[in-house]
C-alpha cells in the first residue's frame, strides 16, 4: 500500500498549449499512451463505499489499482492497493482490501474508460523531487466523451511548499483551478445524469486525531464544495449552484471562526477578507435570484432579470479573475503547509483530542445562542442578523463535528438537532428577508417600481418574532448530541 502527497489542477486547452510550449516543464522524461479500464458492480457498489478498481494498460503491462478515497473524498492523501495482472479481467484476492470488505462473491463489470497521453516530468525545486504528470485526453462511456487536461504535481522527497512554489510558476504561464475531481468520479459523474448543483458531503473526522487536521479536513471539504459548484455555476449560470458556492464559502467562513482557539494568530486576516469579498460578490447574485422567484409581474419580472444578468457577469468576472485563482492558491498552500498543523492543540495529545475539541465548540456556541437569544423581541434587526449568523455557525458546527459523535444514541440526537435547527433558520430568514428585501430593491433601482410591493414579505413582524422565538427554544430543548 502507498500514499500520495499531491496536487491537481485543471487546464484549459489553451492552458495546456502555453504550458507544454514554454521552458518551464521542458521535454517530459516519459511520454505514454495509457488505457483505464474502471470496474464496478451494476449498482455502483464500490463507487458508493469509497473505493475504485481500474486496470491500466500502457503497451503490453496491465496493472490493476484499488484506491479507498473514503466518504470525504480529500484533495491531498488517499491509500492505494496496486498489483501487475496479466488479463482484462479484474484479480480479488487477498492482496485487495475489497474481498474483505466486500466478500468473495463481488461481481464487477467494466463502467467506463480513461484514454491518455501522460506526460512525466521529474522537477528539482528548491531541493525537493517532485514528479510532474500531465495528462490529457477523455473518458469514455459508450458515446459519452468528457474532456481531460490535467497536471498532478506529487511530492517525492522535501517540503510540502514546495510543491506550491512550481504550482505558482505554472499560473504564471496556463491559468488553473484546483480539481477536486478524480479520474474515476469523472467516469461515474459521465455516466450518471449531469449534476447541476453538489450539496455539502459529510466530513469523516479521526476521533484520534488532533483538532488542527480536523480544522484541515473540514476546511479542504468546504474548498471541494466550492469547486464543484464553480464549475457548473461558470459552465451555465445555474441559480442553484451560485448558492452553494456561496454556501461552501460561508461555511469555510465559519470553520476559521469555529477553530479560533487552535487558530489564534496564526490565520492570515487578509485570507478571510478575501473570502469575504468573494462571498459578498456571490451573495449580491444570490439576493437577486431570491426576488426573481418570488415576482409574478411581467415588467418587473424583466427587469429583476436584467438586475440579474449584471449580477451574475459580476460573479463571473469575480470568479474568472486573478485575484480568485490567487486566492484559492494561497488558501490551499496555507492549510497544507500553516503553522497552525504544529502548534498549540495541532499534535493532538489524547486519543479523543478532536472529539474533545468538537465537544468544547458545539457546547459554546449553544450557550452563545441561548445568552443572545433570550428574547427576541427585545433585540434590533441588527441583532437578529447577528443571532441568524450565529445559528447558521451552530449547524454548520454541528454538521462539521457530526462523525465524532456517532453511535446511535448521538446520531439519534443530531438528527432532531438539526431538524429543529432548519425551522429556526427559517424563521430568521423571513426575519432577514423583511429587513434586506428593501435594500436589494433600491440598489438596482427597482424601489419604486409599481409591482416591488409583491415581492417583499407582509406578514405582521410580530408573529414572525413570535415564531421565531419558538424556533429557538425547540433548539435550545434538544438534548445536546455531543454529550458522551
Amino acid at each position: 500500500m502507498s500514499s500520495e502527497t499531491e496536487i491537481k489542477l485543471d487546464l484549459s486547452q489553451d492552458a495546456c498549449v502555453a504550458l507544454l510550449g514554454s521552458d518551464l516543464l521542458g521535454e517530459p522524461d516519459r511520454t505514454l499512451q495509457q488505457r483505464s479500464t474502471y470496474f464496478d458492480t451494476p449498482e455502483r457498489t464500490l463507487w458508493k463505499q469509497g473505493y475504485s478498481l481500474r486496470i491500466r494498460k500502457v503497451g503490453d503491462a496491465r496493472t490493476q489499482t484499488v484506491k479507498a478515497t473514503g466518504p470525504s473524498r480529500a484533495l491531498f492523501a488517499r491509500s492505494e492497493w496496486e498489483i501487475p495482472v496479466e488479463g482484462d479481467e479484474p484479480v480479488l484476492d487477498h492482496t485487495s482490501p475489497l474481498i474483505g470488505e466486500f466478500g468473495k462473491e463481488l461481481r464487477l463489470e467494466p463502467v467506463f474508460d480513461v484514454v491518455v497521453e501522460r506526460r512525466l516530468w521529474n522537477v528539482d525545486e528548491n531541493g525537493s523531487r517532485i514528479e510532474v504528470v500531465g495528462d490529457q485526453g477523455e473518458v469514455i462511456s459508450g458515446e459519452r466523451r468528457s474532456p481531460i487536461r490535467e497536471l498532478e504535481i506529487e511530492l517525492k522527497d522535501g517540503s510540502p511548499g514546495d510543491l506550491f512554489a512550481l504550482a505558482r510558476k505554472v499560473d504564471a504561464i496556463a491559468a488553473f483551478r484546483f480539481g477536486v475531481i478524480s479520474k474515476s468520479e469523472g467516469g461515474v459523474l459521465l455516466i450518471d445524469a449531469q449534476k447541476t448543483v453538489f450539496k455539502s458531503e459529510p466530513i469523516y473526522l479521526d476521533r484520534g486525531g488532533s483538532p488542527a487536521f480536523a480544522f484541515q479536513s473540514v476546511a479542504l471539504s468546504c474548498l471541494r464544495h466550492f469547486r464543484l459548484n464553480e464549475d457548473v455555476f461558470m459552465r451555465g449560470g445555474n441559480p442553484e449552484a451560485l448558492h452553494q458556492a456561496r454556501v461552501a464559502l460561508r461555511r469555510l467562513r465559519s470553520a476559521f471562526s469555529l477553530f479560533k482557539p487552535i487558530l489564534e494568530n496564526q490565520e492570515p486576516q487578509w485570507l478571510k477578507d478575501e473570502l469575504r469579498w468573494l462571498a459578498g460578490v456571490l451573495g449580491e447574485a444570490r439576493n437577486v435570484d431570491v426576488l426573481l422567484a418570488k415576482a409574478v409581474d411581467p415588467d418587473f419580472i424583466w427587469r429583476l432579470k436584467t438586475a440579474r444578468k449584471a449580477t451574475y457577469r459580476d460573479a463571473l468576472d469575480a470568479l474568472e479573475s486573478s485575484r480568485t485563482r490567487a486566492l484559492m492558491l494561497d488558501v490551499v498552500e496555507w492549510l497544507q503547509c500553516g503553522d497552525y498543523l504544529s502548534g498549540g492543540l495541532g499534535t493532538g495529545e489524547a486519543s479523543d483530542a478532536s472529539q474533545a475539541f468538537a465537544a468544547g465548540v458545539l457546547e459554546k456556541q449553544r450557550k452563545r445562542l441561548k445568552k443572545d437569544a433570550r428574547a427576541l423581541k427585545k433585540l434590533d434587526d441588527q441583532d437578529r442578523h447577528e443571532i441568524r449568523k450565529d445559528a447558521k455557525k451552530f449547524r454548520y458546527a454541528a454538521e462539521f463535528f457530526a462523525s465524532l459523535f456517532d453511535d446511535k444514541r448521538s446520531a439519534r440526537r443530531h438528527s432532531k438537532f438539526l431538524k429543529a435547527m432548519e425551522a429556526l433558520q427559517d424563521q430568521l430568514g423571513a426575519l432577514n428577508d423583511l429587513v434586506t428585501e428593501p435594500d436589494v430593491l433600491n440598489r438596482h433601482g427597482l424601489s419604486n417600481h409599481p409591482a416591488a410591493d409583491t415581492v417583499m414579505y407582509h406578514g405582521a413582524k410580530g408573529k414572525l418574532i413570535d415564531a421565531a422565538q419558538d424556533a429557538l427554544d425547540e433548539v435550545l430543548d434538544t438534548k445536546r448530541f455531543w454529550r458522551l
